[in-house]
């Protein structure tokens, strides 16, 4: 409730008002719109606990306007929409936890994600959250920052994305390593005893390879 309420006390400080805010962003068409609309009505449907965070006395019934106010989704079910779906929108989803460990667990037991969020500071805290969590990419006290270096290698692991880019990352990435072997006028193969007729020394080299 300590995190609703601060959430709501710094939108009402930074925007004043929404509808004819220059600094607030609208959806970007109809379709997208609509399509928030759509993970909203769901949560609502399903039983999730949804706080608007808008001015008082603002409509924002002028649909023509792309204009919606930021949302806190309280802990949402994992087959809702805003759980499954990306967002890119005014939506913020809230999943209350007792202790660091339920949110590492619930973490790992899902695919990794592309980006993770940590805020605290706690500095053993946030190294055993870094320790124990694997994602494709890390802001510490901040969302995206991760992203804007061009010197850090940006990119998802596992279902989240394969590769990186940025910097020397990514020109490894979107480049190309041929190997090229060329065999010597020495037939190596042969002297080693690994090309047939077969004798007693490739019984020997398998031998100290598997010992190895």
């Amino acid at each position: 409730e300590t995190f609703i309420s601060q959430c709501r006390s710094t939108i009402e400080e930074q925007f004043s008002t929404v509808i004819d805010n220059p600094d607030f962003v609208s959806l970007i068409n109809e379709r997208h719109y609509d399509r928030i609309n759509k993970y909203l009505e769901d949560a609502k449907a399903g039983g999730a606990r949804i706080e608007t965070l808008m001015p008082a006395g603002e409509s924002f019934a002028d649909r023509s306007l792309h204009r919606m106010p930021i949302h806190l989704v309280v802990n949402p079910s994992d087959d809702m929409l805003v759980m499954q779906e990306e967002i890119f929108g005014p939506i913020l989803n809230i999943k209350t936890y007792q202790k660091i460990d339920d949110c590492i667990r619930y973490i790992c037991d899902r695919p990794h994600p592309l980006a993770l969020y940590y805020f605290g500071s706690d500095n053993s805290e946030k190294d055993y959250v870094l320790a124990q969590t694997t994602a494709g990419g890390i802001s510490i006290n901040d969302t995206m920052m991760h992203f804007a270096c061009d010197d850090l290698p940006f990119g998802g692991i596992g279902a989240s994305g394969m590769g990186h880019y940025h910097g020397f990352d990514g020109y490894k990435t979107f480049s190309h390593a041929k190997s090229v072997f060329q065999q010597g006028r020495v037939n190596l193969a042969k002297l080693a005893g690994t090309l047939p007729p077969f004798s007693d020394k490739l019984d020997k080299l398998l031998a100290a390879q598997i010992k190895k």
